[in-house]
């Protein structure tokens, strides 16, 4: 029944598409329900459209839980050698999964009509490079059978957050990989990417045995590289309270990037909007960019700006100028705290990729937000206290400016210069601090007592 419920089902335009792998050892003790091995509802099947896998190699009964943490690969390959990996009733899909203790995901649905497909394998390094290994076997016994194709290269899937840093400063680390191995290698161009799609295709060429060696060698990189990012990224997360971090989709590899679009730089005459649907919880955070970033951001007929506010959910506009030299332009954002979170991420990554800061050098912008003037002394604290504390807390700078006239809300600004982690906890903990006034205010509101008529 849940397949049937869920086959097709529609989300955030995207559908999914289900299937199941039978625990044999479930329901044996007596005909009772069948029992999920622990850990494995993380391994939903939202996407996926053919599972094969031996439950050890996932952290199942006989296997290390720790292993779903790892860094899967994703293969592409040619569409017509999908049904040789799978083989007759899946037998020798079976066979692989069995032998090197994996989980194969084969997802042919997705991507209809493409002339490839990809593959993702979850196992150890070990089992996930003896998976791969099996694979290249078949397809070159298949193309030299079939004679449908002349080579068949090994194509991996990276997201783009990672591959920087397996090129490596001026390619040196790809170009070892080459000279060790005896392989060709070339990546996907960054303008392939989309929105939604920010995986790079790495094409290795050679033979089997050279091309499996190199799968070790790249993944190595990769992985690496993962690693320190999911390590970064849970030692900022635990700063970051009030927000639901598994949930906002920024880092789906690591700490991630905006793709490029192929937009115009320089600024622009005219100011961009794009204003999706808004819903409860708004706040409003004025972010200043680089004059040169905008057209970047904006994109190609304004297609990646509006991308971004999909992705996001927030409205995103960029404010004319009030001067054609002007240096920075604000980027207003509208949207609850996850998509203020997800928004202003893409914009700082954008910035980077888009190298407007060197590699060495942080992205570090200017964000305003406004409070009501009655918090910016509690904001500021006794003797600058709390903003010193915020300061030294977040490693973002924050500015109260003073003899500010209060705007017709009777808010003022609060400026935060930093990286994007330190800008956000800080966002954040100022946000905190006004609630918390707003509370006391509600609650002396509600203690002062009703006047009384005078007697007469």
């Amino acid at each position: 029944m849940a397949l049937e419920k869920l086959t097709g089902h529609c989300f955030d335009n995207h559908s999914f598409s289900v299937s199941y792998i039978l625990d044999e050892e479930a329901g044996r003790d007596g005909g009772g329900r069948p029992q999920v091995p622990r850990g494995a509802s993380k391994m939903g099947t939202g996407s996926r459209e053919q599972e094969f896998g031996q439950p050890g190699a996932m952290g199942g009964p006989q296997g290390p839980r720790q292993r779903q943490q790892e860094l899967p690969l994703r293969i592409l390959v040619p569409t017509q050698f999908v049904g040789a990996i799978i083989g007759k009733e899946g037998l020798t899909i079976k066979n692989i999964t069995k032998q090197t203790q994996s989980k194969v995901d084969i997802h042919r649905k997705e991507n209809a009509g493409a002339t490839e497909k990809a593959i993702t394998i979850h196992s150890s390094k070990e089992g996930c490079s003896q998976a791969c290994r099996m694979i290249l076997e078949l397809m070159e016994k298949e193309a030299n059978d079939t004679k449908i194709v002349e080579e068949v290269p090994l194509k991996i899937l990276a997201h783009n957050s990672l591959v920087g840093r397996l090129i490596g400063k001026e390619g040196r680390n790809l170009k070892k990989i080459e000279q060790d191995t005896g392989t060709k290698i070339t990546i996907s161009a960054l303008q392939d990417l989309t929105i939604y799609n920010q995986e790079r295709t790495i094409t290795v060429r050679g033979g089997v045995e050279e091309c499996c060696n190199a799968e070790v060698e790249i993944m190595k990189k990769l992985r690496e590289a993962h690693e320190n990012d999911v390590a970064s990224l849970n030692q900022q997360t635990n700063m970051m309270s009030g927000l639901n971090m598994s949930a906002l989709g920024i880092f789906s590899s690591g700490l991630s990037v905006l793709p490029p679009t192929s937009g115009l730089r320089g600024s622009l005459s005219t100011p961009a909007n794009y204003s999706p649907l808004l819903t409860a919880e708004q706040e409003v955070v004025y972010l200043f960019i680089p004059t040169p970033a905008v057209g970047a951001l904006i994109g190609k007929k304004g297609q990646h700006i509006k991308e971004l506010a999909h992705f996001a959910g927030a409205s995103i506009k960029i404010a004319a100028p009030d001067s054609p030299d002007e240096p920075e332009r604000m980027v207003i954002i509208t949207g609850p705290p996850e998509a203020q979170f997800k928004a202003q991420g893409r914009i700082y990554g954008k910035l980077k990729e888009e190298n407007f800061f060197t590699a060495k050098e942080e992205v570090k912008l200017e964000a305003h937000i406004k409070v009501p003037s009655t918090a910016a002394g509690r904001v500021i604290g006794k003797g600058g206290k709390t903003v010193n504390e915020l300061q030294n807390l977040t490693s973002a700078e924050v500015i109260v400016p003073r003899d500010q006239t209060p705007d017709e809300n009777d808010e003022v600004f609060v400026k935060i210069i930093g990286h994007f982690f330190a800008s956000q906890t800080a966002q954040r903990k100022i946000r905190e601090i006004v609630q918390q006034v707003r509370q006391q205010e509600r609650k002396h509101q509600q203690m002062v007592p009703t006047s009384t008529q005078p007697s007469k």
